[in-house]
């Protein structure tokens, strides 16, 4: 028999990321059909000088968050992208222009304390108030050129990027799932260089990762307790705050007592013991609870409230909208947990960060600090201590000094609410004006040209693919179009099931050849997968337009229960199954593309063909692809 095999080897990475909910990509052209418009008048626009700097703008009469405390009555002055003015009894400068604050709350801009950031991420933010992200993994690429343009000083209508570049992990452990390749560590005598690699590529702090999988059904190697200490000892060498990932009360015992300068998460096995408490205070660590994250790791689409709310819904884009009403297959974890330890946190005066870690599944960039301080409200903290917490307390954390807080010479980073926030913490989503280093962010005009840009970018670079024939497999693993086929499996996530592509001989109603997928479902990895994967553009997770396709069919032979995953922008960053069942004899497959639940097809990226979750070793022979 002839035959020709494709390794798991020449995998695209991101699929198994993609997989799961945890995939980085950038995704132009995801934007919402309507326009986002606002919900009431915007403010006059102040004008806007050469060097992007606004005029002078007094907002008066407002109420006032400054970060700390409230005032009832106050006036705020800012020119030049940064605050010259503050109080009860000051005087609006001549051609100022006049924000009336009468019935609203100005506060300052709200800083996330954990997110991962890359293409649009920043500009999103910025569009519910986020002026500041402080990241936990990026593209040292996407970082440097971030810094470059920040570092020039000048007003642009995004958030600023605080980040770690790239975090501390073993190899193939937590942070190399996502198709970026990064330095890991074995041992102790690597530190010292890693280190000094990140200061070059421009890290602003150092994240370490303590995650072995156990809690969410994986098994992935992680940096023991030594490693662990030296990253910590020697980012401090540095000069650099360190923050640790992890998801157990043990992993973050290790943590504190290794010296790590705060939690990026809360755990979700145990609510924080006594010896947790005495640890986190003595040490005088942070912690930043990523509590909407954590809902979405129980099951709860954390996100599906704000897409519900008429405050925020009008400026969320298509993908937002379905990312935020996703969540993580449920293992039996509950928030009563995370709602424990933060009430225990509280009460010993461990200092609370507020932190989405958008965009996973549940999040969004921007819009989940919303969310992040409701549900912190909810743990226990008190509206003005949440705000707090998305403000000043990050701003110390981290040791950011002209941002957090709304006083003469901070940035002129500021967010006016409509109402009392610190009565009713849901007011920071009825926003009335944002302003970036003095800079008015246009909100409607922001949401409206990213989406124009997007589209006319997302046509230009779809390849558009009609009705027709995808494969046939007549002389070998071949496609019609497209960057073709590639075998997938879940071991890029720690997983252990394998495959292999090959070519057979034996087609469909006697013809010359069929795809042989041959492999094995393992047990070890909570969403086992392993199959072929066809990407339609001429890139692996490129978009493609197939708009004028409704039905994917293809003839299958082999035993048992199989599945087809459909991947494609309008999904977000988890894509949809279509199960279907196979036997010895020949048969052919339909799946309705038309019936599936939000899938677009004019940005489809890709399908797999995979067995089912079911342990044990597999057949399944495949010809006749065809869309129609």
């Amino acid at each position: 028999m002839r035959s020709r095999w494709m390794s798991v080897g020449s995998s695209w990475r991101l699929v198994a990321a993609l997989f799961l909910c945890s995939l980085w990509v950038d995704s132009p052209g995801l934007w919402s059909e309507q326009a986002a418009t606002a919900t009431k008048e915007p403010l006059a626009a102040e004008s806007v000088a050469a060097d992007g700097f606004a005029g002078s703008v007094a907002v008066v009469g407002v109420r006032l968050f400054d970060g700390e405390r409230t005032v009832p009555k106050a006036t705020v002055v800012f020119s030049q992208g940064k605050i010259i003015a503050v109080g009860a009894e000051v005087e609006v400068p001549e051609g100022a222009v006049v924000v009336a604050g009468e019935g609203k709350t100005l506060l300052p801009g709200f800083i996330d304390s954990h997110t991962h950031s890359w293409g649009d991420a920043l500009e999103r933010a910025v569009v519910f108030g986020v002026t500041t992200q402080l990241d936990m993994f990026t593209d040292p690429r996407f970082l440097r050129q971030v810094q470059a343009e920040q570092a020039q000083g000048k007003p642009l209508p995004r958030a600023d990027m605080i980040s770690a570049g790239v975090l501390a992990t073993a190899p193939g452990g937590h942070g190399t799932q996502f198709g970026v390749p990064i330095p890991t560590l074995t041992a102790t005598d690597q530190v010292k260089d890693w280190i000094s690699d990140r200061v070059v590529e421009g890290s602003q702090f150092i994240k370490v990762v303590i995650e072995d999988g156990s809690l969410f059904g994986r098994e992935i190697p992680t940096l023991d307790r030594q490693i662990v200490a030296a990253v910590i000892v020697e980012a401090k060498r540095h000069g650099l705050l360190a923050v640790t990932h992890t998801h157990t009360l043990e992993g973050a015992r290790m943590a504190i007592e290794s010296g790590t300068d705060g939690l990026a998460h809360l755990f979700l096995d145990h609510a924080a013991d006594d010896e947790l408490l005495r640890l986190a205070k003595e040490h005088g660590i942070f912690v930043v609870p990523t509590m909407t994250v954590l809902e979405s790791a129980t099951g709860v689409a954390s996100g599906t409230s704000l897409v519900a709310d008429e405050r925020l819904a009008p400026f969320l884009n298509s993908a937002e909208k379905v990312n935020l009403a996703k969540a993580f297959p449920s293992r039996g974890l509950t928030m009563s947990v995370v709602e424990e330890t933060v009430r225990k946190l509280r009460a010993v005066g461990v200092p609370i960060l507020a932190g989405s870690d958008a965009p996973n599944p549940g999040t969004t960039h921007g819009a989940s600090i919303h969310r992040e301080m409701e549900l912190l409200v909810g743990a226990g903290l008190t509206p003005s201590e949440a705000l707090k917490a998305a403000t000043a307390a990050p701003a110390d954390a981290f040791g950011l000094k002209d941002r957090g807080r709304v006083a003469v010479g901070q940035l002129a980073d500021l967010v006016l609410v409509e109402g009392d926030p610190t009565a009713e913490i849901t007011a920071t989503r009825s926003i009335a004006a944002v302003w970036k280093r003095g800079l008015p962010i246009d909100r409607p005009a922001v949401s409206a040209q990213q989406r124009q840009v997007a589209e006319a970018q997302a046509e230009a670079s779809r390849p558009r693919r009609e009705a027709g024939l995808v494969s046939d497999f007549e002389s070998g693993v071949e496609a019609e179009y497209g960057f073709g086929w590639t075998a997938s499996t879940d071991q890029f996530l720690g997983g252990k099931s394998v495959v292999e592509l090959g070519w057979s001989p034996e087609g469909a109603a006697g013809s010359d050849g069929a795809l042989l997928i041959r492999g094995e479902i393992r047990e070890g990895f909570a969403y086992p997968w392993a199959g072929a994967m066809f990407f339609p553009g001429s890139a692996p997770m490129e978009a493609a337009n197939l708009s004028s396709i409704e039905t994917l069919t293809f003839d299958v032979r082999g035993a048992g229960r199989f599945r087809v995953l459909l991947f494609a922008q309008s999904l977000g960053q988890t894509p949809t199954q279509e199960e279907f069942d196979s036997t010895d004899e020949w048969r052919t497959v339909h799946i309705d593309l038309t019936q599936v639940q939000n899938l677009k097809m004019d940005g489809f990226v890709a399908f797999l063909i995979s067995a089912g979750a079911q342990p044990g070793e597999f057949e399944l022979r495949v010809d006749n692809v065809a869309f129609e």
